[in-house]
């Protein structure tokens, strides 16, 4: 995608495709880059309403295999066709375990414990990645400096008080499915830290589409193994409709768009959608699936976001997204 003055015609987006699937270098203008990051914030920000929705009729390891399968399946073979060179046995061997880390047990994650979390307390538990990352980090040897520590210490705060007993000895927030959404997000970044030393396929696509494919393979695997498919299971419209969703807004143009913004803006500044998704989750399931948020679930929330805000903060997340804007301004 080239830094033109004018609007994107359907050449230029498909121009913009190839050169993903391909893994060449790309510029964006102002408009492009905030169509992109509007994508980013708003459509995965609705991805937990839509899992919530198709876990109440599909199982939720097989829906993420049907989604994973049929997205992983559709996206390679048009990076193939446009150009992406065929993936070695290497570059496959580290998709497996991105694709593990990320979509079968981070993603399978967030799928099995929408059954016992409101879409959009699992969006806010989700968004507590930045903080797994600083403390990974640290273990690796890394110093974060002070106000990345402040923001961890403060989001583990908010964490704590959603997931708390109650004076009834009751958790805002199912503690089961809390604690298997925190194994998630710390799997989803342990995965993130591997891809960025991992020698994956120079297409960002193809290696998200062999990603997929793993990770929904191993879905189908576990999901065949529980049982989860039986004659009894009905499907409603609102679950298959959902699970549409996120074949092609969830997978497809997300993913899709996530790869090139990293190509056009920096990482810290695409990772701003960590404390935007979780925003744009509880006004979904508020509005539209009629979901409460407790005050003392809207006190943590803030606490939360506010630990993420400073640790985007540190990393110059939004700093950076305004300088990428302002320099493809027109």
């Amino acid at each position: 995608m080239t830094a033109t003055k004018r609007p994107t015609s359907s050449t230029d987006a498909g121009s913009a495709a190839a050169s993903l699937a391909a893994g060449t270098m790309a510029s964006a203008t102002q408009w492009q880059l905030v169509a992109g990051f509007l994508v980013v914030y708003i459509v995965w920000g609705s991805t937990y309403l839509a899992i919530h929705w198709g876990v109440e009729s599909i199982p939720p390891f097989g829906m993420g295999a049907v989604r994973f399968l049929f997205a992983g399946s559709i996206l390679y073979v048009w990076c193939r066709a446009h150009g992406a060179e065929k993936p070695t046995a290497s570059q496959w061997k580290a998709s497996a375990v991105i694709g593990t880390l990320l979509l079968f047990v981070g993603n399978g994650a967030v799928s099995w414990a929408s059954q016992r979390v409101p879409s959009g307390l699992t969006s806010v538990l989700v968004a507590t990645v930045p903080l797994w990352l600083v403390l990974c980090e640290l273990w690796q040897g890394k110093r974060p400096d002070l106000l990345k520590v402040l923001g961890v210490l403060i989001g583990l705060a908010g964490v704590a008080l959603l997931v708390m007993p109650t004076g009834a000895a009751t958790a805002t927030v199912d503690p089961v499915g809390a604690v298997v959404l925190a194994c998630g997000s710390l799997s989803w970044t342990i995965g993130s830290l591997y891809s960025r030393t991992a020698r994956q396929s120079a297409s960002p696509a193809l290696a998200i589409a062999m990603q997929m494919l793993v990770g929904g393979s191993l879905l189908l695997t576990l999901s065949l193994a529980l049982g989860e498919w039986t004659p009894e299971l009905h499907v409603t419209a609102r679950s298959a409709a959902s699970l549409l969703y996120l074949i092609v807004f969830g997978s497809l143009i997300g993913f899709s768009t996530y790869m090139w913004l990293l190509k056009v803006a920096s990482p810290a500044a695409v990772g701003t959608y960590a404390y935007v998704n979780p925003a744009v989750a509880v006004m979904l399931g508020v509005l539209l699936a009629g979901e409460r948020v407790p005050a003392r679930a809207v006190a943590a929330m803030t606490v939360i976001l506010g630990g993420v805000a400073m640790v985007s903060i540190a990393g110059g997340g939004a700093r950076r997204m305004v300088t990428a804007m302002w320099r493809a301004r027109r």
